[in-house]
C-alpha cells in the first residue's frame, strides 16, 4: 500500500469514502512522513515494541509503527473511518484495528488479551478536549505500558512538562510529574495536518516510573492538595488550602505548612512535588 501520509494521498483517500471531519472529534489527518518518523525514532520503537494507538485517523501514523514495531493494536472511535483503515492498512499483518472508545476500555484486559508480554507504548495524535482524560485513565489505573508518546496543542504539551515558578507549572504539570518523566521530542507546525489546526502541536514522551515520583500516604488528598493550592492561583497557600475542598482550618494549615518548612505566603506554583507530598503527608497525619 502507498504511504497515505501525503496530502494528496489523504485528500483522495477521504474522498474515496466520502468522508468528513468531524469537530466535535477534532480530527486533524497527519500528512507528512519525515514527522512521523521523528515520532517513531523519539519513541523508540523496535521489532521487540508493543503499541497501543490511540485515534488512528486515516493510518497515516499507524503504516509507520507498523513497519518499525512487533505489533500495533489502533484504538479508533469513529466508525466512519474503520472503512478507510481497512483500505489503507490492507496487507500490514501486525496491525488489529479495534473500534472503540478509548476510555470505556478495560486496558488491563487489552493488554492481557492482544500482547504477549515484552515493552508496551501508548502513541496518539490527541484532540485537546480529550487529551488529559486519556492520559490520566493509563496512569491513574496503573496500565503496565513504558510509555506515553501523544502529539498534542503545544500549550498542552508545555503544561505537562512545566517545572515549579514558569507560568504553565499547573495541577497537570503535578499530576503528569507524579507518575512520568516528560521529554519534549518534537514542535509540529499546522501545516502537516489536513485540515489545518489553528496553533502548533507538540509531541510529548510520558517515560511511566515503576514507582510515583514521591511518596504520599494517600494520593486522594495528595491530588486534593493539588487541585486546591492551584485552585485559585492569586490566593497564598494559607488561604488557598483553608478554603478549598479540603476545608482544613487555618491553624492546622499553618501547622502543616511551618511542619514542611513552607512559607505561608508561598503560591501553589512555587511548589515542588516533595514539597506538595509533604504537605499532603501532614494533613494526613491529622486526619
Amino acid at each position: 500500500m502507498n504511504k497515505i501520509a501525503t496530502p494528496k494521498n489523504t485528500k483522495e483517500m477521504v474522498s474515496k469514502y466520502g468522508f468528513h471531519f468531524s469537530k466535535s472529534l477534532g480530527q486533524n489527518f497527519l500528512v507528512d512522513y519525515n514527522i512521523i518518523e521523528k515520532i517513531i525514532r523519539g519513541a523508540g520503537i523496535t521489532k521487540d515494541t508493543n503499541v497501543i494507538e490511540v485515534g488512528p485517523g486515516a493510518g497515516s501514523l499507524t503504516q509507520g509503527l507498523s513497519e518499525a514495531a512487533k505489533k500495533v493494536v489502533a484504538v479508533e472511535i469513529d466508525k466512519k473511518l474503520i472503512p478507510i483503515l481497512e483500505d489503507t492498512l490492507q496487507g500490514y499483518e501486525n496491525i488489529k484495528v479495534i473500534n472503540e472508545d478509548i476510555l470505556k476500555l478495560d486496558l488491563h484486559q487489552l493488554l492481557k488479551d492482544e500482547f504477549d508480554g515484552g515493552d508496551i507504548k501508548v502513541i496518539g495524535n490527541l484532540p485537546y478536549y480529550i487529551t488529559t482524560p486519556i492520559i490520566m485513565k493509563f496512569l491513574e489505573e496503573k496500565v503496565p505500558v513504558e510509555s506515553i508518546i501523544i502529539m498534542i496543542q503545544k500549550e498542552v504539551a508545555d503544561r505537562m512538562n512545566a517545572k515549579p515558578g514558569n507560568k504553565d507549572y499547573g495541577a497537570l504539570s503535578v499530576a503528569v510529574q507524579y507518575y512520568c518523566t516528560t521529554e519534549i521530542i518534537t514542535i509540529v507546525p499546522p501545516t502537516v495536518f489536513i485540515p489545518q489546526p489553528k496553533v502548533d502541536s507538540s509531541v510529548i514522551k510520558l517515560n511511566v516510573l515503576k514507582e510515583p515520583k514521591v511518596k504520599v500516604e494517600r494520593e486522594d488528598i495528595f491530588f486534593k492538595v493539588v487541585k486546591d493550592a492551584f485552585g485559585k492561583r492569586r490566593k497564598t497557600l494559607l488561604n488557598a488550602l483553608s478554603s478549598g475542598d479540603l476545608q482544613f482550618n487555618k491553624d492546622m494549615v499553618r501547622e502543616v505548612l511551618k511542619e514542611s518548612n513552607v512559607d505561608e505566603k508561598r503560591r501553589g506554583e512555587t511548589l515542588s512535588l516533595d514539597e506538595f507530598a509533604s504537605i499532603a503527608n501532614g494533613f494526613v497525619r491529622r486526619i
